[in-house]
This record gives structure tokens, C-alpha cells and sequence, in this order.
């Protein structure tokens, strides 16, 4: 969140980011809590191709403390599902967290961690906790399980957003394979309550560390002595400590199971969950410690024998902050140097001919060595999935990192800072078509000269909406064809998977830089996405309209669909670039600086009502009395949101049996408003009583820190200080549509607040 004079605002009220122990959560439990209502609910990814269901998934995992230009993960399409971890006994995943994997289809948990002194608590997680006043507890031969910590741990993931949990046991059962046991049993009673209150696809994954019979023994792999634990979770996460043999004896030994225990037919009406090889996560820590190939630019020999594309297994990756936190404190290290390392380990370098120097691997003793192939990057060992249907949840993207130097609204710097904001709630797609480098492709495939050389970067010096745009550049080299005065490039920017039947719109806001004497046109298209074999299914695409918009921005939208005939697609979308060049012959660069990207369903009813998003009212409740300027006007800003329906123009009743009735509604999933965010102004009222225009408000921040809905904490210390010198302050909220449209100044609502100054 975006403040002036500060990275982040101070809340009120506040969730616990963290528990300490089960009475914490106890004490969280006793009191009423309301569901984050500004947490997007996970919306799965579409799984058209069979084949893609048998390859192995990514797990990731990373906790963070922003300042600054901080860590943020963008790999998104790569991953299935996010831990968010720390060594706090019960870690809650933060909401911009949760929304930026969730925009992308991922699933996010959250991490319940037993180690050190933490053997009673861990008693304490299967037994209950015994009412005050309670009687007698049951005398039981074995060890009882209750469902009492299951069902606060859901309602804790259904409250805040997420998905689940990471289960890590890494101190003794002192009760041994009697409690080790109960364990189990109260895994399943967990994966029961999350499922019912979060969703079936709420995930419960078993860390490898606690056996069968309640001893702390990783065992590196899946075998029988962590099997009882493997069957009552969804997935196992293995230990990181094995030798090059081990991803195939897992699979060996997986194979050799019992298919009642794990297939598809057996577990109908089972609490359990059905397994696959993609059920087991082997563990790679990217920091190397124990890790075969070291960690760190090695880690592609360790997921070399994990083999997800074709062995199937599953990959959990450890601390690939490593990129950052290894680097952060060398001299001279700064955001950008960190980027340009991280899309190397990612994603491979920028330039294909750059060799990556690997670490040399470390080898136990007596292992035998162990060759590799060079240096491969994660994005080379999993299936680049696509976010969700945009018909299922709207497609936005800024191209923000979730960091950023300044922030903009409609291509205006509202906000400059001088050691820069994260705030992964802003984070989105950043293309993922166009890294490590842009495919772009003549548009006439008959041209035969070699192709534009192109490169991508995120560029915070501008931006339309947020804090930053993505900008790809081209250089072409002269040409003497006949017709090289004007050549076409196609520019694929992002993929998305699409159904039949659905109409899609598509908005997109860019700006162009030419060298001298070159003219540019360009033209958002969406075409099927070249991959794998078969025939290509043909899109439907409409004409485009265009508007100019301030500060240099153009705005294009165009609608398309599939063919009725085709259920499903891959499809790019992108921009068709003709460049028109006085003398062909001389060599010519370019830019284009996209600012927003948006795909979601059009309205299927031309004649239905739409509502237009608005702001219905806003109040603001200080903390303490406004008795002058010098107060501390600390407080909470509040409001709510509506549809304004066109006014109402009947239609003529013909008779009690005309079939057509007096109106109709938009009766899609979009009939009310939805906002990514909500822009913060201020303004004082001057001593005169006057007060200035809306445009001339002093912006203070946004929302989306803290996962509520329609609110924004005022800390006195973001306020400009020249808004303090008169009657009173106004604040002004704007919101900002699931689209990126900003809300006009006449739909968006203002609070006064007045001082007493009689009381001065």
C-alpha cells in the first residue's frame, strides 16, 4: 500500500498476523470475527489438457518483512500452490498474499509448526482444550481426539481466505505410535473441516519429519515409515536431504501401493483424498544444506531426478528468496540487479547465448559423482499454467511486481518516494509471454529477414494505473526488400485459456516511443497460442475501438470468441505493430510501455439494464475529539459501495399476455461492482470555508493492507502537513474496478471534518 511519507499505514483493529500458541488461538476463537471480504476467493486454474494432470507440480514457499523495495514472488504461473511460512506456531498468510495467488489460479496456506517445546501443544492439538468448569475428562485406553482445534484451524483459513495448511511436526510424540496415531486421525478430521468451510480444494500437506511410531526421522522420501501420515493428508513434502536414487524409489515405492489406499474408485466416499505420484513434493532447498546440486543455481539438479515432466513427481522449493536475502547487503545491490537474478534462476537469462556459472555440487561421502547437464532454469521443469477463466473471475493486470518507486493514477504521478513500497496486494501478471525475452514474429511469415531484436523490463518511471509499466523494446535492422518501408511484427504479450459460448472483451492501455522518422501503428489482436501439435482453432475477433487519453496513453478494446464448434482454447493476447520507416534501409528502435491489460466476459443481453459502479457514501470516525490542527487526527475512514441502474424507460405493456417483459437485468456474475482498490485524497478547508476541487486533492494512500473491505486507517503521520493550517479536512475516496477503470470524480463520495475551533 502505497502511503506518502511512510511504506505502509498503521490499522486499527487489526487480525493477529501470527499465533504463538494454540491459547492464542484459543483467545482469537472466543471472540467474533467477520470473513475478509476483500479476499479474492480461489478460483481454480482451466484444466482442458488431460496430459497436464500427470505432470509434477511446484510448491513454493517464502515469508516476508517489506520495507522498502522488498522480495516479491511473480512466478506465479509456474506454481500450484504457495506456502506462506515462518516459525511461529500457526502462521496466517497476509491478504495481499492470498489475492496475488489467487489473480493467478494458486493456492496459498498457511503454516501450522510444532518444534523445540512445542510437545505439549502438540498433545494439546489432538486432545482439545478442556472448557473451564468442565468435569472429569474421559479415561480412555488410547489417546482421544477432538475435533475442537480442526474446526478453529478451518474456520481460521475460511475467515481470513486461504486454503490450508503446511503440517510440520518436528518434535517427539512422547506418546509414540499410540499418538502418532491419533495424529493421523486428526489430520482427516482437519481436511474434513476444511473442506466444508474453505472448499474442495483446500489442501492439508504432511512435512516429512515425525514416523509412525512418534520419533523426529526425515526420511528424504516417501516409504513406509511416514506412509500412515502421507494417507491421511492431501500431499507429502518431503525432507531435502536425499541422494540422487530417491525420487525413484519413491515412485517405486509408491507404485507398490494398495490401490484401495490411494485410487480414485476406493476413496468415493472417503474423507481421505485420492493420491498420484504429483501428491509427493520433494523437497529442494534453494539455499543448498543437504540439497543435491547445492542449492541456489544448482537447484535444476536436484529437480533434474525429481523429473515432473515425465517421472511426475511433484517439486516443494525452499527459500527461493535465496536470490534476495544471499545478495541484499553486498554493496551497491538494489532492486534491479535483484530482478535481473532472479529471472535467471526463474526463467533463464535474457540474453540465450549468456552462460550461467553453476556452483560445483557437493557430494556426500562415498557418493558416487553425479553428471549434469548446464544450467536449466525452474521454468524449464513445469507447465506454464494460465490464470482462471476471465468468464470466472476478471483478468487484470498493471504488470506491478508489487513493488514500486511512485505510484499513478490514469497516467499521473500522484505519489514519490524516496526508498520505494512493496505491497503484493497490487501485484499481477507481468506478462508472461514476453520473459525472458519477447517471442515477437513477423506478421507476413514470408518475410526473409531476420527478426527484430526484442527485450522487456519493468519500467517505474511511468505508469498508467499503479506504479510501473511493462516496456518492450524493439531494434530492427536496415532493409533493402522492396517492401521494407512497412513490416509488421506480432507481439504476443499474455495467455489465457477461454471456453465457447463466452463473449470476451479486451482493454488495453499503452504508449509509444519512435526513433526519428519512424511511424507506428498497432493493433490489439488475439490469436490461438502456438503450442504442442494439432490443428489451431480459429478466434473470432471483432474491430477494435480506440481512444487517446492523457499524458501521451491510448486506450484500445476489442471483443472476441471462439468458434461454436471449439469447447476450449489457448489463446495470446497482444499487439500487431506495423512500423513505417522514411529509409528503410537505416536501422530503427522502438518501445511500447503497456500500462493495463483486462479480459472478462461481455454482457450476453444487449437490451439488460447494467448498473454503473459508484460510491455511495463515505464517513470517517477519529480516534480522539478534532479540538484543533494539532490534534492527532488518527482514525478510520469508511464506505460503501452501489450500482446505479440507467434511468428507467418502460417499455409498453401490450396486454396481460405480452411475453416480453417490463425491463431486464444484468443477471451476470458482474451485476455489482467489483474494485481492485480504493485511491485516498485529502483537502483542507481553508479558514475562508472554502474548499478545492477534487483534482486538487493531496492523495495519502490506498487500500488493500489489511483484507477488509471498504475501509482505510488515517494515520496522522501520512497526512501532508500543509492540509493541517485550516478549518478542517476533506477525504475523498476513489475507487479503482475489477477492470482498472477509475471511477470519475462525480461517482466517487467525500467526508468533511471539521475542527472545534472554539476550543482552541
Amino acid at each position: 500500500m502505497p502511503l506518502r511519507g511512510t511504506g505502509h499505514g498503521k490499522l486499527v483493529g487489526d487480525e493477529a498476523p501470527y499465533f504463538e500458541s494454540l491459547a492464542e488461538l484459543d483467545q482469537w476463537a472466543s471472540l467474533p470475527h467477520e470473513k475478509l471480504m476483500a479476499v479474492l476467493e480461489y478460483q481454480a486454474r482451466p484444466q482442458f489438457a488431460e496430459s497436464l494432470n500427470r505432470k509434477g507440480k511446484l510448491l513454493g514457499g517464502y515469508t516476508e518483512s517489506p520495507s522498502g523495495l522488498c522480495y516479491t514472488f511473480n512466478f506465479w504461473p509456474l506454481c500450484d500452490t504457495f506456502v506462506y511460512f515462518s516459525h511461529h506456531r500457526i502462521t496466517v498468510p497476509p491478504s495481499g498474499w492470498i489475492n496475488a495467488a489467487h489473480r493467478q489460479g494458486v493456492k496459498m496456506l498457511g503454516t501450522l509448526i510444532f518444534e523445540g517445546s512445542g510437545e505439549a501443544d502438540c498433545l494439546r492439538l489432538i486432545v482439545g482444550c478442556p472448557q473451564a468448569g468442565a468435569g472429569p475428562t474421559l479415561r480412555t485406553d488410547s489417546i482421544p481426539m477432538s475435533r475442537h482445534y480442526a474446526s478453529v484451524l478451518a474456520e481460521l483459513a475460511r475467515q481470513r481466505g486461504f486454503d490450508g495448511y503446511l503440517l510440520n511436526i518436528e518434535c517427539p510424540l512422547r506418546g509414540g505410535p499410540e499418538q502418532a496415531r491419533a495424529l493421523a486421525g486428526w489430520i482427516l478430521l482437519l481436511r474434513s473441516e476444511l473442506v466444508t468451510k474453505v472448499g474442495s480444494h483446500a489442501q492439508t500437506i504432511w512435512y516429512d519429519s515425525v514416523i509412525f511410531n512418534g520419533q523426529v526421522r526425515w526420511q528424504d522420501r516417501l516409504n513406509s515409515l511416514n506412509l500412515p501420515f502421507f494417507l491421511s493428508s492431501d500431499a507429502l513434502f518431503t525432507n531435502y536431504f536425499w541422494p540422487p536414487s530417491f525420487p525413484a524409489l519413491t515412485a517405486q515405492y509408491f507404485m507398490s501401493l494398495d490401490p484401495a489406499l490411494i485410487s480414485d474408485d476406493a476413496k468415493r466416499s472417503s474423507i481421505s483424498s485420492i493420491k498420484s505420484l504429483q501428491s509427493i513434493f520433494t523437497g529442494v532447498d534453494v539455499w543448498g544444506r543437504g540439497s543435491h546440486g547445492g542449492g541456489g543455481f544448482g537447484s535444476y539438479k536436484a529437480m533434474t531426478h525429481i523429473d515432473p515432466q515425465s517421472l511426475g513427481l511433484s517439486v516443494a522449493l525452499f527459500g527461493q528468496a535465496w536470490t534476495w536475502e544471499s545478495e541484499q547487503d553486498k554493496p551497491g545491490w538494489n532492486w534491479d540487479q535483484w530482478w535481473e537474478y532472479e529471472r535467471k534462476l526463474w526463467i533463464g537469462p535474457a540474453d540465450p547465448q549468456e552462460v550461467v556459472p553453476v556452483p560445483d555440487t557437493p557430494r556426500r561421502p562415498g557418493e558416487p559423482e553425479c553428471p549434469h547437464d548446464p544450467f536449466k532454469p525452474v521454468s524449464s521443469f513445469f507447465v506454464h499454467a494460465t490464470p482462471p477463466d476471465p468468464a470466472q473471475l476478471v483478468f487484470y493486470t498493471s504488470f506491478s511486481p508489487g513493488v514500486g518507486r511512485s505510484w499513478f493514477v490514469e497516467g499521473v504521478n500522484v505519489l514519490r518516494t524516496v526508498d520505494g513500497w512493496t505491497d503484493v496486494d497490487k501485484q499481477s501478471s507481468i506478462g508472461n509471454l514476453v520473459w525472458p525475452r519477447p517471442s515477437v514474429m513477423w506478421e507476413s511469415n514470408d518475410r526473409p529477414e531476420s527478426l527484430p531484436l526484442a527485450s522487456s523490463m519493468l519500467d517505474m518511471s511511468d505508469a498508467w494505473n499503479g506504479g510501473n509499466t511493462l516496456k518492450v523494446s524493439i531494434s530492427c535492422a536496415g532493409s533493402t526488400a522492396d517492401d521494407a518501408m512497412f513490416r509488421c511484427i506480432w507481439l504476443p504479450v499474455q495467455s489465457l485459456n477461454v471456453t465457447s459460448l463466452v463473449s470476451y472483451d479486451v482493454n488495453i492501455v499503452y504508449k509509444t516511443v519512435a526513433c526519428e522518422g519512424t511511424d507506428l501503428d498497432l493493433g490489439l489482436f488475439v490469436k490461438p497460442l502456438m503450442e504442442g501439435s494439432g490443428d489451431l482453432p480459429e478466434v473470432n475477433v471483432g474491430a477494435s475501438t480506440q481512444s487517446y487519453l492523457k499524458n501521451g496513453w491510448t486506450r484500445q478494446v476489442l471483443s472476441f470468441s471462439l468458434p461454436p464448434d471449439v469447447v476450449n482454447a489457448s489463446i495470446a493476447i497482444g499487439l500487431i505493430i506495423g512500423f513505417v520507416t522514411e529509409d528503410p534501409s537505416r536501422p530503427l528502435d522502438f518501445s511500447v510501455s503497456l500500462g493495463q491489460l483486462a479480459v472478462y466476459s461481455s454482457s450476453s443481453t444487449a437490451r439488460a439494464s447494467k448498473g454503473t459502479p459508484g460510491i455511495l457514501w463515505a464517513k470517517f470516525q477519529s480516534t480522539k475529539p478534532l479540538t484543533s490542527p494539532s490534534t492527532d487526527l488518527s482514525g478510520l475512514l469508511a464506505w460503501d459501495i452501489t450500482s446505479l441502474l440507467p434511468r428507467l424507460t418502460l417499455q409498453a405493456i401490450s396486454s396481460p399476455e405480452d411475453p416480453n417483459p417490463a425491463w431486464i437485468l444484468d443477471d451476470t456474475k458482474e451485476r455489482f461492482p467489483s474494485f481492485l482498490y480504493f485511491n485516498i485524497y485529502v483537502n483542507p478547508h481553508s479558514l475562508s470555508g472554502s474548499v478545492a476541487e477534487p483534482t486538487a486533492a493531496m492523495f495519502i494512500g490506498t487500500t488493500g493492507l489489511d483484507g477488509r473491505a471498504n475501509r482505510f486507517y488515517v494515520d496522522s503521520t501520512i497526512l501532508p502537513k500543509n492540509v493541517m493550517d485550516g478549518r478542517g479536512l476533506r477525504f475523498y475516496v476513489q475507487g479503482v474496478s475489477d477492470k482498472g477503470d477509475v471511477l470519475p470524480w462525480e461517482m466517487c463520495a467525500h467526508v468533511d471534518c471539521m475542527f472545534e475551533l472554539g476550543s482552541r
